[in-house]
């Protein structure tokens, strides 16, 4: 199994910057994936998660209303779309699937599969 995370890189607060995972190895469309984020020293944190289908997904409170997760199913890709940019939001951002039921999706350890992240600077 194998997570390709892509698309990070410097910009300005305010600007934006959409983040994508490539999936291969496992049926894309049957796990619910999220995105975290580990901030310089600090621990990986839940970005947002969304479902199998794309019809649930779940953000953390610093994130609603800036960033968007999405999935093209038939693309095997994962989307992070972040607006409104701040310099707190730098870090390494992870996408992971989660192949376990019954567990949360804003848990790290509840999932089986990451990508190698991708380095987000956001200059004030």
């Amino acid at each position: 199994v194998q997570l390709q995370a892509s698309g990070g890189g410097l910009v300005q607060a305010g600007e934006s910057l959409k983040l994508s995972c490539v999936v291969s190895g496992l049926t894309f469309s049957d796990n619910a994936m999220g995105w975290f984020r580990q901030a310089p020293g600090k621990d990986r944190e839940f970005v947002a998660s969304i479902g199998y289908n794309g019809e649930s997904t779940y953000y953390e409170d610093p994130f609603k209303g800036r960033f968007t997760i999405s999935r093209d199913n038939t693309k095997n890709t994962l989307y992070l779309q972040m607006s409104s940019l701040k310099p707190e939001d730098t870090g390494v951002y992870y996408c992971a699937a989660l192949t376990r039921v019954g567990v949360s999706s804003r848990v790290a350890d509840s999932y089986s599969y990451w990508g190698q992240g991708t380095l987000v600077t956001v200059s004030s």
